[in-house]
């Protein structure tokens, strides 16, 4: 068994697209029109294009704000991705203006950072030394 697919909410594809492509470099596996405003959207790692696909999946469920909002307040990301040096991550992506809620921490042999993605979720980033 293993993971095929994984999603974040997101309050507006569009938007959603533009940063998790432009800014955080991953490229666009599907965009299939699902009704009059949403999408089935993935993006994967250029790295992997046959990899893990993330959904950017509409917000609408009424569950989804709360959920969301309490994991902000308290500073827990949605979601982790891989990179391979945090630091060399967290430098480029504040270089492209994005807002993170904890800079660079190491805790052991891992090196953590967690930025807000413009579309309602923290998401953190990690590496091992």
């Amino acid at each position: 068994m293993k993971i095929h697919l994984t999603s974040v909410f997101v309050d507006d594809q569009t938007k959603a697209l533009r940063f998790y492509t432009d800014v955080l470099g991953f490229v666009k596996k599907h965009d299939v029109p699902l009704g009059e405003t949403d999408r089935w959207l993935t993006v994967v790692s250029p790295e992997e294009p046959d990899g893990t696909e993330l959904l950017l999946e509409p917000s609408h469920h009424p569950a989804v704000k709360p959920y969301r909002d309490a994991l902000v307040a308290d500073g827990i990301p949605l979601a982790s991705f891989a990179v391979d040096d945090v630091r060399a991550e967290y430098e480029r992506l504040r270089g492209l203006g994005v807002r993170f809620t904890q800079e660079p921490l190491e805790m052991g042999p891992v090196t953590t950072a967690v930025f807000d993605d413009t579309c309602g979720n923290l998401i953190q980033i990690a590496s091992q030394a």
